[in-house]
């Protein structure tokens, strides 16, 4: 199989879909890539690398997309790309379609078959090509956070981990997932107050039993959650249902009893955030402030990290690239039930039910489609 990999021309996204070891893999498998110039370049890998892995250097993304049977991204397809999209081109990259009705209709028109990281799942119930951004999202958040605490940020002017004779900064960490583990963790590790907050019971008992009462839990239910942000310097918003639009824990009247200068991080932006004020923003612009409450909303948050991002996210998604290109995705989502809840277009229909569902598409079974 022929693979493409253009560069990411989203705001400030240096990540790349394949490094080139992943790209001698799929030399080694017997399959040729084609790899946009400078693809790579933002983290330090640069055409040379990609060469002398076996990849063919290609100048436009224009001869990326006219070339490749199986297109491997990052993040999202940007309109000018979804232009460039064939008939029964594989596109395997994150798409978060929910929230997004125009990539929607450009990924339907262009007759493509679009997998998405997001809903990719594996033999324990886990998204295992979701969880790398996420535990780097959600380690990232809290950075984010403090920074923006910081007084010329429009924050309140609090130190996180506070120092001796002064308390520390109260995190509230919403969704007891990958992302709310991981930034609980970080948040925790500089001396933080942290509470987080999740609707399963098993889950709360696990972080009790994992941090030994260093990080406190709390079922969440409107009065808890309400409560909690009164009292909050920073809250993460870290939920999640698969492939569907995140649900609104956070409404605009909750936010007006928020003290001043306190901070939202809204990590489920990607699937239209958790909180009802909460607007998508990039690395360039990455905060604003409503009612006195800072906002930070940027939609690849991982981004920041590029390197370390790349290299987390390639480890996960390089197997099933593989396979998707020895088989092809008709024979490769067939014997592969995890791929397959991947597939969220097909030829024109809708074969994710949580993104037909937000969106008013007729849903269709996949399974009828193969």
């Amino acid at each position: 199989m022929l693979v493409g990999i253009p560069r990411e021309i989203k705001n400030h996204e240096y990540r790349v879909g394949m490094t080139p070891s992943g790209v001698l893999e799929l030399v080694r498998h017997g399959h040729r890539v084609i790899v946009e110039t400078n693809a790579g370049a933002g983290i330090g890998f640069d055409d040379d690398a990609y060469k002398r892995a076996g990849a063919e250097i290609v100048n436009h993304a224009s001869e990326v997309y006219s070339l490749a049977e199986m297109i491997v991204k990052v993040k999202e397809p940007q309109k000018e790309e979804c232009k460039m999209l064939k008939s029964g081109q594989v596109l395997f990259t994150y798409l978060h379609l929910a929230p997004d009705p125009e990539q929607t209709k450009e990924l339907l028109n262009s007759d493509c078959i679009a997998i998405a990281y997001e809903t990719v799942t594996d033999d324990h119930g886990g998204l295992p090509l979701l969880a790398p951004m996420s535990e780097v999202a959600g380690r990232l958040s809290i950075q984010a956070g403090a920074h923006s605490l910081e007084k010329h940020k429009g924050g309140s002017g609090i130190l996180l981990g506070g120092v001796p004779g002064v308390k520390p900064a109260n995190v509230v960490v919403i969704g007891g997932g990958v992302v709310g583990i991981n930034a609980a963790r970080m948040a925790a590790g500089l001396n933080a107050d942290v509470t987080i907050l999740d609707r399963s019971l098993n889950v709360l008992k696990k972080i009790d039993n994992d941090f030994g009462g260093r990080i406190k839990t709390l079922y969440s239910n409107y009065m808890n959650l309400e409560q909690s942000i009164e009292e909050a310097d920073l809250v993460i918003g870290a939920v999640l249902i698969p492939g569907a639009s995140a649900p609104k824990l956070l409404t605009h009247t909750m936010l007006k009893s928020m003290r001043q200068g306190s901070v939202l991080v809204d990590v489920s932006i990607d699937q239209g955030g958790c909180f009802e004020t909460s607007m998508p923003t990039t690395h360039q612009d990455p905060t604003y402030i409503i009612d006195g409450i800072v906002h930070y909303c940027v939609a690849n948050m991982p981004g920041a990290v590029a390197k370390t991002s790349t290299l987390a996210l390639t480890n996960a998604t390089l197997p099933f690239v593989v396979e998707l290109a020895g088989k092809g995705w008709k024979k490769a989502t067939l014997e592969n039930i995890h791929l397959l809840a991947g597939l969220n277009i097909c030829q024109g229909n809708v074969t994710y039910y949580a993104v037909a569902r937000d969106l008013g598409y007729q849903y269709v079974d996949a399974n009828k489609l193969i």
